[in-house]
C-alpha cells in the first residue's frame, strides 16, 4: 500500500476543499433560488444554516477523515464496524457523480473555447446549445479532454497535483469573480434604462410581500438543500481530504476558512449574474441550471456589445476552473477509497476509474441523443419533468444517497461514538471549538432532522410549491 500523503499545511487544505465546495451548484443554482425565494432573505437563512447546519456537517467529515487516516469507503467501518455501510454508499456517490459532471464541465470546454475564440455571439442563438447537447460526437470529445485533465491532476498525487493545482487556480477564481461581479454592477440597459446597481437592490434587499407559512418553508428547504450540496459532503469528499491534513494543524480554523470562502463566492455568484440578467432580460430571465448558465448568460453578453465577448470568455473559464477543482475531489475520492479498499497503486486507480467514467460518459452523452437507445424523457418522484440520463443519476446520487449518507453520519457520531469523538479530534491540539454546545444539539438532534426533511422533499412526499 503506498504511503499517505498530507497536505503541506493548513492554507493547501483549506484551498483544496474549498476548491472542491466551489463548483458548478454556487454559480448557476444559488443565484437562481436567492432571486426566486426574496433576495436578502434567502441570503439571511441561506447564512444561518452555514454557521449552524454547514460547520456541523463539514468539521465532522474532515475529523472523521483525520481520525482513521481513511477515505470514507473505509473510515465509517473503522470507527464502527456496523456502520460500514455508510462509508460503502458515500463511495457510490463520487462514482456516480464524476462521469456526469466531467460531461457538464466538458459543456464549461466547449463555451470557454467558443468565447475565446470570438464566437460568443453564436452562443446567444437559442437553440446553439441544444443543437451542441444532442450531437454525441462533441458532447462525447469535450467530455473526454475534460475527464484527462481531472485524471491527470489526481494521477500527480496530493501535493503535486491537487494542492499545486489549487493554489494556482483558486486565487485566480476569486480574482475573476470580484473582477466580473464589480463589471456587473456597472453595466446599464441602453434601451430601458436599467442598471446593474437595481439588479443588485433585486437581489440583496428581503422581499416576502405576500408569504404565507408554506412560502417560508420553502425559501428554508431551498437554502437547506443548496448548502448541503454546496459543501461537498456525504459523498466521501471531506472525509478523504481531511485523512490527508496534519494533525498538528487547527482542524476547527481550517473549516471555518472553508465556509467562508465557499459561501462568499456563492453570493459574488449572485452579484454577477444577477444584476447582469436583471438589466438586460428583466426577472424573467432568471432561471436555474444549465439554462442559466449556457442559455441565459449567453445571450446577457451579446447585450453588452463587444466588451461581452471578453467578459464571456472570462466567465466561462472561471466557470470552467470551479468546475475543474470540483471534479478533482470527486476523482480524487473515489481513487482514494481504491487505494485504502484494495491495496491499488494511484497510477492503477487512476487509471482504472478513468476508463470506466469514460463509458459511462459516453453511454449518459448518447442519453440526449433522440436516436439512441439510451435516450429517455421520465419524471422523478421530487417534481421534475421530462428528465434524460444525466438527470436520473444526478437525482440517485445527489438526491437520495447523500441524504442517507448524511443521516447515517448524524447517527453514528451523535448517537454511537458521541459528538465527543469529533470535539476531541478538532481539538487535539488545545484548539478552541467555540460552537461546541450548538455543535453537539445540532449533530444529536437537528442535523437529522432537516437532513431528513431533504430526503422526503426528494422522494416527493413533502412537495415544495413556488
Amino acid at each position: 500500500m503506498e504511503k499517505r500523503n498530507k497536505f503541506s499545511g493548513s492554507f493547501g487544505f483549506v484551498l483544496a476543499a474549498a476548491g472542491s465546495a466551489v463548483g458548478l451548484g454556487n454559480i448557476w443554482r444559488f443565484p437562481a433560488l436567492a432571486a426566486k425565494n426574496g433576495g436578502g432573505f434567502f441570503l439571511i437563512v441561506y447564512l444561518v444554516l452555514a454557521v449552524t447546519f454547514g460547520f456541523t456537517l463539514l468539521i465532522t467529515e474532515v475529523a472523521i477523515g483525520r481520525k482513521t487516516n481513511q477515505s470514507s469507503l473505509t473510515a465509517y467501518g473503522k470507527l464502527n464496524k456496523k456502520f460500514g455501510w455508510v462509508g460503502v454508499i458515500s463511495a457510490v456517490v463520487p462514482f456516480l457523480i464524476l462521469p456526469y459532471y466531467c460531461i457538464v464541465g466538458g459543456w464549461v470546454l466547449k463555451y470557454a473555447v467558443v468565447f475565446i475564440i470570438g464566437q460568443g455571439k453564436n452562443a446567444a442563438d437559442g437553440g446553439y446549445f441544444v443543437e451542441f447537447l444532442t450531437n454525441p460526437k462533441w458532447t462525447i470529445m469535450f467530455d473526454l479532454i475534460f475527464l484527462f485533465a481531472t485524471c491527470f491532476v489526481v494521477f500527480r498525487g496530493v501535493n503535486k497535483g491537487i494542492e499545486s493545482l489549487s493554489r494556482i487556480l483558486m486565487p485566480i477564481l476569486l480574482v475573476l469573480v470580484v473582477g466580473i461581479a464589480i463589471f456587473s454592477l456597472t453595466i446599464k440597459n441602453k434601451e430601458t434604462g436599467v442598471t446593474g446597481l437595481e439588479g443588485l437592490k433585486y437581489y440583496v434587499v428581503p422581499n416576502v410581500d405576500g408569504y404565507t407559512f408554506g412560502d417560508y418553508f420553502r425559501v428554508v428547504m431551498d437554502a437547506l438543500t443548496q448548502l448541503f450540496y454546496s459543501i461537498s459532503v456525504a459523498m466521501g469528499i471531506m472525509v478523504t481530504y481531511g485523512s490527508y491534513y496534519k494533525k498538528d494543524d487547527n482542524l476547527v480554523r481550517s473549516v471555518n476558512h472553508i465556509e467562508i470562502f465557499d459561501t462568499v463566492v456563492a453570493f459574488l455568484a449572485g452579484v454577477m449574474i444577477i444584476p447582469a440578467v436583471y438589466v438586460f432580460m428583466g426577472k424573467e430571465g432568471m432561471t436555474g441550471g444549465a439554462g442559466l448558465v449556457f442559455m441565459v448568460i449567453p445571450k446577457v453578453f451579446e447585450s453588452m456589445g463587444a466588451i461581452g465577448q471578453l467578459i464571456g470568455a472570462l466567465f466561462f473559464i472561471m466557470v470552467l476552473f470551479a468546475a475543474l477543482t470540483s471534479s478533482i475531489s470527486v476523482l480524487e475520492a473515489v481513487v482514494s477509497g481504491m487505494i485504502d479498499k484494495f491495496g491499488m497503486s494511484r497510477k492503477k486507480a487512476v487509471v482504472s476509474e478513468g476508463l470506466i467514467a469514460a463509458v459511462i460518459g459516453a453511454i449518459i452523452c448518447l442519453g440526449y441523443y433522440a436516436k439512441s437507445i439510451f435516450y429517455m424523457e421520465v419524471d422523478l418522484p421530487n417534481g421534475a419533468k421530462g428528465q434524460q440520463l444525466l438527470d436520473v443519476v444526478d437525482y440517485l446520487a445527489n438526491n437520495i444517497f447523500m441524504p442517507i449518507v448524511a443521516i447515517g453520519t448524524c447517527i453514528l457520531v451523535g448517537w454511537v461514538v458521541k459528538p465527543k469523538t469529533v470535539i476531541e479530534e478538532a481539538t487535539i491540539n488545545g484548539e478552541k471549538f467555540g460552537r461546541k454546545a450548538l455543535y453537539k444539539i445540532m449533530i444529536t438532534v437537528v442535523a437529522p432532522i432537516l437532513l431528513t426533511m431533504i430526503l422526503l422533499v426528494s422522494l416527493g412526499i413533502i412537495k415544495l410549491k413556488g
